[in-house]
């Protein structure tokens, strides 16, 4: 795996973001800046957008939000370890992620442990019928 730490390094961020792993495909990485969940230096970008050592990337993804300091570029994906070379996520970012964790924790959202339809006996528990 070739990665450089050199401030002359460039990628662009869809790539950047897929081969630090924080998204399963590029294409899901693309989208996600599309939607404009992704921000360097603090302004929204495009998918050309190339990244260098030294940028802040700001990024919501998997209902967590992440700051994170630009280290390295990787030529292509590599493995987790590698990946975790290529960023430093700044102190507020994992306090505020412990938080949210603990949050979520905490309150769980009522609509989770549903899936899908309701049966007859879960809408006749959801009505109040069935106590």
């Amino acid at each position: 795996m070739n990665v450089s730490f050199e401030a002359d390094a460039r990628l662009r961020i869809d790539k950047w973001l897929w081969c630090a792993r924080f998204f399963k495909t590029r294409s899901l990485a693309a989208e996600a800046v599309e939607r404009g969940k992704v921000q360097v230096n603090g302004q929204p970008c495009k998918n050309s957008r190339e990244v260098k050592p030294g940028d802040t990337v700001a990024l919501e993804a998997h209902q967590q939000r992440w700051e994170l300091v630009v280290k390295g570029i990787a030529g292509a994906r590599g493995s987790a370890p590698v990946a975790q070379t290529l960023y430093a996520e700044t102190e507020a970012s994992q306090a505020r992620r412990r938080e949210d964790a603990e949050n979520r924790r905490l309150n769980v959202e009522p609509a989770s442990r549903l899936q899908g339809r309701p049966t007859k006996r879960d809408r006749r528990l959801l009505d109040g019928i069935g106590r």
